[in-house]
C-alpha cells in the first residue's frame, strides 16, 4: 500500500477514534514530512485529498484543522449502534429457535459474502 494511503488511513483512525477531535490543528507540511521522513509533497497530496472529503479544512496562512461538522459520528459511536443493532438480531434469532452456533455461521457466512 503507498505510503500516502497508509498515512491517510492513519490520519482517518485518529478522528474516527476520537484522538483528533473537531478543531484541532494539524501539524505543518514540513514539519509533518520532516517528523515522518517523507517528501512533503506527500503530506501535501494527504492533505489536499483530506481536505476534498471534508474531513479537514485548510486555510492558508494558518494550518489546516479537523473540519467541524455535526454529522460524522466517531467510530464509538459507530461501535455502539452497531452493538445494539447486533443484540436486537441475537433476540430475535434466539427467539426463533437459533443457538447461538447457528447465529455465529450466520454472521461469518454473511461476512464472507460482503
Amino acid at each position: 500500500m503507498p505510503i500516502y494511503k497508509q498515512l491517510k488511513d492513519q490520519v482517518l483512525h485518529l478522528v474516527e477514534t476520537g484522538v483528533l477531535k473537531q478543531g484541532d490543528q494539524l501539524p505543518s507540511i514540513r514539519a509533518l514530512a520532516e517528523s515522518l521522513v517523507v517528501n512533503p509533497n506527500t503530506i501535501v497530496r494527504i492533505y489536499r485529498e483530506l481536505e476534498q472529503e471534508g474531513l479537514i479544512v485548510v486555510s492558508h496562512g494558518l494550518g489546516a484543522f479537523i473540519a467541524i461538522t455535526k454529522d460524522r459520528p466517531t467510530k464509538k459511536d459507530l461501535l455502539k449502534k452497531g452493538q445494539s443493532q447486533f443484540k436486537s438480531v441475537i433476540v430475535q434469532l434466539t427467539e426463533r429457535g437459533l443457538d447461538q452456533k447457528e447465529i455465529r455461521r450466520l454472521f461469518e457466512a454473511s461476512l464472507r459474502e460482503t
